[in-house]
């Protein structure tokens, strides 16, 4: 489990609860028909705006928010250096053999057009053109929480506006001004909280690890292009090295050191 997430959900929450709780009392924030207008509205919008095969796959990435992905340039890096190193005794063919027992349908892809011998720019257009895509299929299921963070702020306001006609034809009795406008300005609320602290959050996460995936097969592309240049070994490596935070570099450098120990 993510809990950066976990974590942001529930300090958010509670805040906001605490702090409405400092001011009034929680009931006055409960409106049935204000949840149903800005959710079921902002649903909608993203029903009509995408095609349900979109929506219905977003909904099955959400939970990569809240899961921590297995990725790991490092590790990544120091599995280039193997083959590449294989790659150097025994040649190109011999990294075949090794390719089967990777996991990564990326990184096997890329070892088999090697072993093949694609033309170099060949093999760089076929996996860059691989991870276009890749990156678009991101792009699609964060747009769709964009675009419900975007609506949800827009539906508030249409509540708003239905709890402020409501207002104006009873404004004979100016007893029921203050308990309908109340209950109007709960809808913007409900939707300015689903859009920042649910939707808005959830996008930019999902964001976030497409960018960390992306980051992994850029390295793993250039390192197999270097490997089939028949490049160095150390040159491969400083190469690769490039792609890592000062900080990754440091737990690389540990891990090269333990594993040596």
């Amino acid at each position: 489990m993510d809990l950066a997430t976990i974590i942001g959900f529930l300090v958010g929450t509670a805040f906001v609860v605490w702090g409405i709780s400092l001011s009034g009392s929680l009931m006055n924030f409960y409106d049935f028909s204000s949840i149903v207008i800005v959710l079921g509205g902002a649903t909608a919008a993203t029903f009509i705006s995408y095609p349900l095969k979109k929506v219905i796959g977003s909904l099955k990435v959400v939970k990569h928010a809240f899961t921590v992905q297995p990725l790991n340039p490092s590790g990544v890096i120091s599995q280039l250096i193997e083959l590449s190193n294989l790659a150097r005794r025994e040649g190109l063919l011999a990294l075949e053999e090794a390719g089967e027992r990777i996991e990564d349908e990326f990184l096997k892809k890329g070892i088999m057009l090697i072993v093949d011998g694609t033309d170099p720019e060949l093999v760089r257009n076929i996996l860059e053109t691989e991870l276009a895509f890749l990156e678009e299929r991101h792009r699609e299921g964060q747009s769709v929480f964009e675009s419900m963070g975007s609506y949800s702020p827009a539906f508030g306001m249409i509540g708003t506006l239905i709890g402020l006609i409501n207002m104006l034809k009873d404004l004979d009795d100016p007893s029921t001004v203050g308990p309908s406008m109340s209950l109007a300005l709960v809808t913007t609320f409900y939707g300015s909280l689903l859009a920042n602290l649910v939707f808005i959050p959830i996008a930019n996460k999902l964001k976030g690890r497409s960018s960390e995936e992306i980051l992994v097969k850029e390295l793993m592309v250039e390192g197999l292009l270097s490997i089939q240049a028949g490049e160095n070994p150390r040159i491969i490596e400083e190469k690769l090295k490039t792609f890592l935070s000062p900080e990754m570099r440091k737990d690389y450098k540990k891990g090269l050191e333990s594993g040596e120990a």
